[in-house]
């Protein structure tokens, strides 16, 4: 395709193309400046926060323009399994910023509202998209198109979990439905992320699996156990409700296996890129699916901080301590890489 001479035009074009999983970007932003506030560095923590924000609402406008003016790559991406399940970066991202805001005086309400707008979004694709992109019409058998980005299904319903937990202890009035809403998402995404897994591996057992294939989104596999960790670890701390009361001792117990299982995944992610970029030397070069490396990072580093101090067990607040930081690297190589790639792919002419 070439590319387009005007500015506007380039801008179009990438509006056209840009993939359902970017919000990935605040997700990433959003937990790293977590993890700064945890650490005490509260400017960084602050900076970070007011650049989730701007990239939030920069690309929901982004992708209203992208349903209005190009409705049918919209939904060539909802008919698609290799893609589809990127709409659910919007669910977690209304939650890891809602989940931000909460730490904030003054900003409590602003996280109510992106709980509801989460929670309802998290509802109307939980059923929309595997009827569209694996139920619907087929192209090709789903099974072969499974990847990484499947597991955000269960990080968007995690991060309800962990925003309705948050927002538990501030309003009392509506604890035990929140309680519900928190030990409920917390339930389904823990059932989710196992059924994925065992999609993903058929996957990769019954269907030639190139270097190509590997893609950063596999990384979400990590992720999913960090953010489930954190939200039990939410879900214990909660008030006395109900729903808290029956499920609190199978939580926390679920919640030491995924960090776990979480930990031992990190070599074998490391040790398939290397597969991937040495071994098979595939470019290395910037793309919007690297922020699903990043957020698994932040997510691990919160993760770890928040089992140590619920079970007080300081060898994994150590461990959480460090990640953070090397998330935060990687954050900002990543947020500079896309905004050259930004600059030199949209702002000046390519040649």
């Amino acid at each position: 395709m070439s590319t387009p001479s005007s500015l506007s035009g380039r801008i179009d074009a990438a509006i056209a193309e840009l993939t359902p999983g970017y919000f990935a970007l605040v997700m990433a932003t959003g937990i790293v400046s977590i993890g700064m506030r945890t650490d005490g560095w509260l400017p960084v923590s602050l900076a970070l926060l007011v650049i989730a924000a701007l990239c939030y609402l920069v690309l929901v406008v982004l992708n209203l323009i992208r349903v209005v003016r190009h409705r049918v790559a919209m939904a060539d991406d909802l008919a698609d399994p290799g893609r589809a399940f990127g709409f659910f970066t919007f669910v977690a991202a209304s939650c890891v910023l809602g989940s931000r805001l909460s730490q904030e005086d003054g900003f409590h309400e602003a996280a109510v509202a992106l709980l509801a707008i989460a929670a309802l979004a998290w509802l109307v694709l939980g059923y929309v998209v595997p009827w569209t992109a694996v139920l619907g019409e087929r192209k090709q058998h789903p099974i072969r198109t499974a990847n990484g980005t499947w597991f955000i299904w269960a990080v968007a319903s995690q991060s309800v979990a962990v925003l309705a937990a948050t927002l538990e202890v501030e309003f009392e009035d509506w604890r035990s439905a929140l309680a519900l809403l928190a030990v409920f998402s917390w339930s389904v995404g823990t059932f989710l992320y196992a059924a994925v897994g065992v999609f993903v591996g058929v996957r990769m057992l019954s269907a030639p699996f190139r270097p190509t294939d590997l893609t950063p989104p596999y990384w979400v596999a990590m992720g999913a156990t960090a953010i489930t960790v954190v939200a039990g670890a939410r879900i214990v701390q909660m008030a006395d409700a109900p729903m808290v009361d029956a499920t609190r001792g199978l939580i926390a117990g679920a919640a030491v296996f995924f960090w776990a299982f979480g930990t031992w995944l990190i070599p074998p992610l490391v040790m398939a890129g290397l597969w991937r970029h040495v071994r098979h030397r595939i470019p290395f070069r910037y793309e919007a699916t690297l922020w699903s490396i990043v957020f698994p990072l932040g997510m691990y580093g919160v993760g770890s901080q928040f089992l140590g101090e619920v079970d007080q067990l300081p060898i994994v607040h150590a461990i959480g301590w460090a990640e953070s930081w090397l998330a935060l690297v990687a954050w900002v190589g990543t947020f500079g890489w896309m905004l050259v790639t930004l600059v030199r792919t949209v702002v000046l002419r390519a040649r």
